[in-house]
């Protein structure tokens, strides 16, 4: 008797929520639409197609032709579809009400446009935890395709991934097949006998062993050298008419076809996990390259194939703990879902919660929320991108439950989980969260008219792949020449070493520095000076109350200046007014000091803003009224005396101007940081910062004051 196997495929396609149209478009030509012909010249050839809700919304916008053509391959029953998150979240981290929801609107979606109701599921990442299974089944799906790691993870073996398992959660039931990292790896890296030859090795005389394939489709030309490759050298046409050519023993099946007629292995039940790479970047920075030398030695002692099951790196929810920025997004997103959860108890509100859940769902696309070879978190438009559509739903869902007034609220809670207490103050025109514990900083400031986030910054911090920059190591390739995403180190520019200066604290607004009366722009902007108060990081109390169409918010703190002649107490407060219903503040800072010495120090107040592009010629700053000679949110500048200053963006259409009541010393530098992505190592504007800075000279019982006033408006 011959021996034969099934093979099943599946191809994931997605472009995050906010990425740029050109991306898209991009991916189209060289991946989505090519992929698409080359699968419709081989009809023998059948598999499982993902497309996340904002790739097939643009689909249909840009390029109903695309649509036609999968309904067409759907209807001749070569092609199933995968349903999954509407805007691909990661599941594990959403409210589950919103997890149901989001899956529904997929399912609906792929079903409206291409005439196939799928019940199987793409998990976004493959973030996998063990209680999803109740939700996932509740909501109508029937299958899972996960990596085959989470499975070794629980201890199972190659052999015993050939096939596809049970689990459940509650009574709950869902199945469960494993992706292949050997084909995962391969396809499309070696040339397609190889992978046909290893298949041919697993195949049995009963035909029961099923080998997955299952991955995203953009590694079939949108990768780096990978169009090339699969198009023009035709490799994509080989590996389909191959699989044709050797049918009668390579059975090629759909995942829901294979329910129907293969039974389950047996029961398991999943850790949780992710493919490897996304559990080695969600690890700290630190402990990144002490984990890969972990890996090197076993791999030279030809002992990783053997105890790979027991090595894993870290959890994905700690991208939530490695980046403070990513949290906050996070915990955001928590509360709007909350909000918007009230407006659709609300009868009466029902378009405006059915619109404000769009919102919601729109901003919790994940890729924004973490980081590694593909992670948006570093890119500030993906960034940007979240945070527009969950203040987008947060305003319907505030506009609806004060109908128009005029309003102020805060209110305190511990936002993002770090033990202590935020404040967060909300009204009509602007968001204000602070945090006492952190600098009696302010932390997110939400210009609500454009639901934009002018604090949607981020720190330069170590990332564990750095070191590659200054000690890169020998690049590698899977095949013909074709070198795998993860394998590949390319510097889009020289130099980029020189730009690893890592932030000792967040980039936030209201950070109170005394630096040292020597310090420069230069040392300042870089981290690499003496920090002589312990205000920055320090925690101040707070004092709310609340007025006739006003909220005043006191922060204070009884710190020191540390000096060379011993500790000086000082107390710094700032008193911030904010309206019931402009997009302004004010804050009037107050130095004191009991110290029979006084107090003849610098003072400054640092202020950052993420105006996303540092070189565009419609985002600049001014300075008492006019721009001064570069101009570019990127430049880096110094004014002795300045009363008025500020940023303008012609492209969002916004204004942020600032005046202070003495006149200050004024530096401007930009926060760039260095990361990876999969065109190389790149550097990336996120923000820009504005010091002003005063002599402070203070005689003992006395107060040195000085009123900040910030206001936003629309241009």
């Amino acid at each position: 008797m011959a021996k034969t196997i099934t093979l099943a495929l599946g191809i994931h396609n997605h472009q995050p929520v906010g990425n740029f149209d050109f991306v898209f478009e991009d991916a189209y030509r060289q991946s989505y639409r090519p992929f698409l012909e080359v699968l419709e010249r081989h009809p023998e050839v059948r598999l499982a197609l993902h497309y996340t809700g904002p790739l097939l919304q643009w689909l249909h916008k840009h390029h109903p032709e695309t649509i036609q053509q999968i309904r067409r391959m759907v209807s001749r029953k070569q092609v199933e579809m995968l349903t999954g998150g509407l805007y691909e979240p990661i599941f594990s981290i959403i409210p589950d009400r919103d997890k149901h929801r989001q899956i529904l609107g997929l399912t609906r979606l792929v079903r409206r446009r291409t005439g196939y109701r799928p019940e199987g599921m793409w998990m976004a990442e493959r973030v996998w935890e063990p209680h999803l299974p109740l939700a996932l089944s509740a909501a109508g799906v029937r299958y899972v395709i996960l990596d085959d790691s989470h499975f070794k993870y629980a201890g199972l073996n190659d052999e015993q991934l050939l096939g596809y398992y049970l689990t459940e959660e509650q009574g709950a039931g869902l199945r469960l097949f494993p992706i292949s990292k050997r084909l995962r790896y391969t396809i499309p890296f070696q040339e397609p006998e190889e992978t046909v030859e290893y298949l041919r090795a697993l195949a049995t005389e009963d035909g029961g062993r099923i080998a997955v394939f299952a991955d995203d489709g953009e590694k079939f030309g949108s990768w780096p050298e990978t169009y090339r490759h699969c198009y023009e050298n035709g490799w994509l046409e080989r590996f389909f008419g191959i699989l044709e050519t050797n049918a009668e023993w390579l059975k090629i099946r759909t995942f829901g076809e294979l329910i129907q007629s293969h039974p389950a292995l047996g029961r398991i039940y999943l850790p949780t996990a992710s493919y490897a790479e996304m559990m080695e970047w969600a690890l700290p920075a630190e402990a990144i390259p002490p984990f890969e030398a972990f890996q090197k030695t076993l791999e030279d002692a030809d002992l990783l194939d053997r105890y790979g099951i027991y090595v894993r790196a870290g959890f994905w929810r700690n991208f939530l703990a490695k980046y403070p920025e990513s949290n906050n997004m996070h915990k955001k997103m928590l509360l709007v879902s909350r909000k918007v959860q009230a407006l659709r108890e609300d009868p009466d509100q029902r378009s405006a919660a059915r619109r404000a859940e769009d919102e919601l769902f729109r901003g919790q696309c994940n890729d924004a929320y973490w980081h590694g070879v593909f992670g948006g978190l570093y890119l500030p438009h993906l960034r940007s991108a979240v945070y527009h559509h969950l203040i987008a739903a947060e305003r319907i869902a505030d506009d609806a439950r004060h109908a128009g007034e005029r309003w102020i609220e805060a209110r305190t809670v511990d936002l993002d989980g770090d033990g202590q207490e935020e404040i967060l103050v909300h009204g009509p025109q602007q968001n204000l969260y602070f945090h006492p514990g952190q600098g009696g900083s302010l932390f997110e400031l939400d210009y609500k008219p454009l639901a934009f986030n002018l604090l949607d910054t981020l720190a330069r911090r170590k990332e564990g792949y750095h070191h590659k920059l200054t000690d890169p190591p020998a690049s590698s390739s899977g095949g013909e020449g074709v070198a795998s995403i993860h394998d590949r180190v390319v510097v889009k520019e020289q130099g980029l070493d020189r730009l690893l200066t890592y932030d000792w604290h967040r980039r936030v607004s209201l950070l109170d520095h005394f630096p040292a009366v020597n310090t420069t722009l230069e040392e300042f902007s870089q981290g690499r000076y003496e920090e002589l108060g312990d205000f920055v990081t320090g925690d101040y109390r707070h004092r709310i109350r609340r007025g006739r169409g006003t909220l005043t918010l006191t922060l204070s703190r009884e710190g020191h200046l540390w000096l060379p002649e011993g500790p000086l107490p000082v107390t710094v407060s700032k008193k911030i007014a904010l309206p019931a219903g402009g997009a302004w503040m004010e804050v009037c800072y107050r130095l004191e000091t009991s110290d029979p010495r006084g107090l003849s120090v610098r003072f400054g107040v640092e202020l950052n803003y993420a105006l996303l592009a540092g070189s565009a010629p419609d985002r600049y700053y001014l300075i008492d009224g006019a721009r001064p000679g570069d101009p570019r949110l990127v430049s880096v500048g110094e004014v002795p005396e300045v009363s008025r200053f500020g940023l303008r963006d012609e492209f969002l259409g916004l204004e942020i101007g600032l005046a202070v009541s003495r006149p200050a010393a004024l530096w401007r530098f930009p926060i760039e940081t260095v990361s990876q992505s999969e065109g190389g190592f790149e550097r990336i504007f996120q923000s820009s910062v504005l010091f002003p800075s005063w002599q402070v000279d203070v005689r003992p019982g006395e107060r040195w004051e000085m009123v900040l006033r910030q206001e936003i408006r629309k241009l």
